[in-house]
């Protein structure tokens, strides 16, 4: 679906657009990658039997603002990376004027996305999953998270403050994907409760064995330069409370996550197959 977005025609009503600025969006969002959100929303839609184009178009619309976050994350000013996902960065493969334009068009393209008829016939229920998006991608989520990690470098910081940061920069968006997917789909309000809270679970484990990868992980199998946590003196709950608690403290989360689930029975398996996957990859 985000590929046929991502095209040089305009739609409706639209200027026509730069074919530069599609390629590199295109290089930012086609070229690899877990899709994990995105499996989340619709995995979590279709526990409660909802499964089309316009969840899809929602697993999307959160896909862009991964992506546009990991462009500008990449930049010089950032994390200045070369690789993501085994191919230059989006300002090595293009220039970085381009890959900041590429980014803002990702992140506006979301929003595109979310508001599409076809994502959910109530207007009022697309207007919630849309300002849940902007919650959960802004300074009180991601970006806020990511402003909490650049302030932490070198700087010594408690579990709390390392848990709240991640759960902003890299939790928000995941516990979105779950909470969205049941939302539209329609589930009872203690359901999207319950799949709220296994996002959140989820986004927490997620961090962490990304932690842990950047520690122990093989380059060439990540698809990105490892061991920059360290270098960067980044605050990690790897190099707080190290590598053993971490696997073990991951562990626990997964049974938490799939306890959680328990009741929904068989139906759960593809959610809880996600929150194993999470522990366990390799890159």
């Amino acid at each position: 679906m985000l590929g046929t977005v991502l095209v040089a025609e305009p739609g409706d009503g639209e200027s026509p657009r730069p074919a530069r600025i599609i390629e590199a969006m295109r290089h930012a969002c086609l070229g690899g990658g877990k899709r994990l959100r995105p499996a989340l929303v619709l995995a979590a839609a279709r526990l409660f039997g909802r499964d089309d184009e316009g969840v899809v178009l929602a697993g999307a619309a959160l896909e862009c603002i991964h992506c546009y976050s990991l462009v500008h994350d990449d930049l010089p000013a950032m994390d200045d990376d070369d690789m993501r996902r085994g191919r230059p960065t989006v300002h090595k493969a293009f220039d970085e004027a381009t890959a900041i334009l590429a980014g803002d068009a990702l992140l506006t393209l979301a929003f595109d996305l979310i508001a599409d008829p076809r994502v959910h016939a109530d207007a009022a229920v697309r207007l919630a999953a849309s300002r849940d998006l902007a919650r959960a991608s802004g300074f009180g989520g991601m970006a806020g998270g990511q402003m909490l990690d650049l302030a932490s470098e070198h700087h010594d910081r408690s579990e709390a403050e390392i848990r709240l940061l991640q759960a902003m920069k890299t939790g928000a968006l995941i516990r979105y994907a779950a909470r969205t997917g049941a939302r539209l789909a329609g589930a009872p309000g203690g359901d999207i409760e319950t799949l709220t809270r296994f996002g959140e679970i989820i986004g927490l484990a997620f961090q962490l064995a990304d932690d842990l990868l950047d520690v122990e992980g093989d380059a060439a199998r990540l698809g990105k330069a490892a061991g920059k946590d360290a270098a960067a003196g980044k605050a990690t709950l790897v190099a707080l409370k190290g590598s053993d608690w971490t696997r073990a403290e991951l562990q626990r989360l997964v049974g938490e996550a799939e306890a959680l689930l328990a009741s929904f029975g068989a139906r759960a398996a593809p959610l809880v197959a996600l929150a194993r996957y999470v522990a366990v990859r390799d890159r």
